[in-house]
């Protein structure tokens, strides 16, 4: 009764997250707890040898999935969503939405997955000395800029996915700071753009004549807590063009994917952190201090109130752990068998915890593209193996899962090795976590360090993203952003932890070396185009 009160009120608060495959909904009450739920399935496309996503599969899917969240209200609480207290809009980081002044779209969104940037991030690299990654914005922009697309001239605004929603359901061209940091490094004292490195590349690109400036066209940067903007009536009827949703609700700062899944596992406070693996993995690891030097695998971003955050971000995780549980359906099914995937999942995970701590020497490459952390502008998904080794089921499986978050320790291992960072608390969210322990038990081992997973871990991006528009409109105690989640969402909740044994340390470095040497293998199969 308390929820269906909460929605007839207008005071349900919604958040929503453009995934890589999946973009969900969550309906929270007064009191932080999810009570509804929508999501609607899509996939990208490569076209002209980019990732894209089209714009009409952008809104056809956010329209789908917040109509599964409406039936989901209707079903639960025979109601209608017709207001709401706040709403909040998350997408996948980085990437390239370029748009001109009649607010069409001059290419093809170019999403992070993209690896076709190196000289514009290693030029940009070298003028800010500071990392630029591939996948940022900037880079994307300066690529183009590089390969003198015509386009460039025209642009009136560049935007991120989430910016891009969030300006079209509001008509403000803002974005939140953690969003933000994946487009431009940040400044922490201004909370803005870094204005030396703005006018840095004004400064490079200036004899193109073009007729903007940078800030002219990126996003405000905001922080959480501070309103940016209202859903306006265009913005309701692209949300839900059945028109039960009235205008008015107030929005918070549209985020990142990462912002967002340090949110869901209360990880904003210095010497917190977060692993998310999904369909990518990244590990955020919020920093005391700053780091010696910048590094190319680590890309210094921020917590959505604005921390440096040392980000080890891999384009590939479970993707390739999905297509061989397919293969495992497919027989399944060819022997007449009715196959149940989450059951199946789960079967197969906890088959891996039986393998040897060195998965019997099996070696899984998971590259569906490219990984800049290895070095790779393109991958080839494959499974190595001597005739010696021991290939069984179990370590097939556990090779898969070691495999998912190889690159991530290949990275960390500069935090924690060769920094010294560090973290009091280490929370793991995300589909690769969704069997008890397994992949809880694989990530503490790979980083040698106790991993905690929580009972919302599942509710993910979408949940943080509420939890963000809950902080806008219901923070009357003035909190911080971090003491607002330990009080009022979390209460001390710090989630079930798990340690590593050595035996299980020791059997993961035993992979990962040899994970190294092979990839010149993986290098190979890319070059002769195997």
């Amino acid at each position: 009764m308390i929820a269906k009160e909460t929605i007839q009120n207008g005071k349900a608060i919604l958040g929503i997250e453009f995934g890589s495959t999946r973009i969900k909904a969550v309906l929270i009450d007064g009191d932080n707890n999810p009570i509804a739920q929508g999501s609607h399935t899509w996939e990208n496309q490569l076209e002209n040898g980019l990732w894209t996503y089209s714009i009409k599969a952008i809104w056809e899917g956010l329209q789908d999935c917040y109509a599964s969240l409406r039936e989901d209200v209707r079903r639960q609480y025979s109601v209608e969503v017709e207001r709401l207290g706040a709403i909040g809009i998350s997408a996948m980081m980085h990437g390239y939405m370029a748009f001109d002044k009649d607010q069409e779209i001059l290419v093809p969104f170019r999403t992070w997955r993209n690896t076709n940037t190196g000289k514009a991030a290693a030029k940009l690299s070298d003028l800010f000395h500071f990392n630029i990654p591939l996948r940022w914005s900037i880079s994307h922009l300066y690529q183009c800029i590089l390969d003198d697309e015509s386009h460039v001239k025209a642009i009136d605004y560049l935007a991120t996915l989430d910016a891009y929603i969030h300006w079209q359901l509001t008509g403000k061209r803002v974005t939140g700071i953690g969003d933000a940091s994946g487009m431009l490094p940040i400044d922490p004292d201004t909370k803005d753009y870094d204005e030396a490195m703005v006018k840095k590349f004004d400064a490079l690109v200036a004899s193109k004549g073009y007729p903007w400036t940078l800030r002219d066209i990126l996003p405000k940067v905001l922080v959480a807590g501070q309103e940016a903007g209202k859903l306006t009536e265009k913005g309701a009827k692209l949300l839900d063009p059945s028109g039960h949703l009235k205008a008015g609700a107030p929005m918070c700062p549209p985020e990142g994917d990462a912002g967002t899944g340090m949110v869901a596992t209360n990880a904003v406070r210095p010497r917190t952190g977060n692993v998310s693996c999904g369909t990518s993995s990244f590990s955020m690891i919020v920093l005391k201090k700053n780091l010696s030097r910048p590094y190319k695998s680590i890309d210094i971003v921020t917590t959505p109130d604005g921390a440096p955050v040392a980000m080890v971000h891999c384009n590939n995780c479970t993707s390739d752990i999905n297509a061989w549980v397919n293969i495992f359906k497919e027989f399944l099914e060819a022997t007449g068998q009715k196959v149940d995937m989450s059951q199946l999942f789960t079967q197969l995970f906890n088959i891996a915890a039986k393998g040897d701590t060195d998965c019997g020497g099996l070696m899984a490459y998971n590259y569906f593209s490219g990984e800049p952390v290895t070095g790779l502008d393109e991958g080839r998904p494959m499974i190595v193996r001597s005739p010696n080794d021991k290939f069984t089921l179990a370590n097939f499986m556990r090779a898969n899962l070691y495999g998912a978050v190889a690159v991530l320790k290949i990275g960390n291992d500069i935090l924690f090795k060769k920094e010294k960072v560090t973290v009091d608390r280490l929370t793991g969210h995300g589909g690769y976590f969704t069997t008890p322990k397994v992949g809880q038990r694989i990530l503490a081992a790979a980083l040698n360090l106790p991993i905690s997973v929580m009972k919302t871990a599942g509710e993910g991006g979408p949940w943080g993203m509420a939890l963000l528009a809950s902080y806008l409109v219901n923070n009357e105690k003035r909190q911080s952003l971090a003491d607002f989640l330990e009080t009022e969402v979390f209460a001390g909740n710090q989630g079930s932890e798990v340690k590593p044994t050595q035996e299980e340390v020791d059997g993961f470095n035993t992979y990962i070396e040899t994970y190294k040497k092979g990839l010149e293998i993986e290098q190979a199969a890319v070059k002769y185009k195997v």
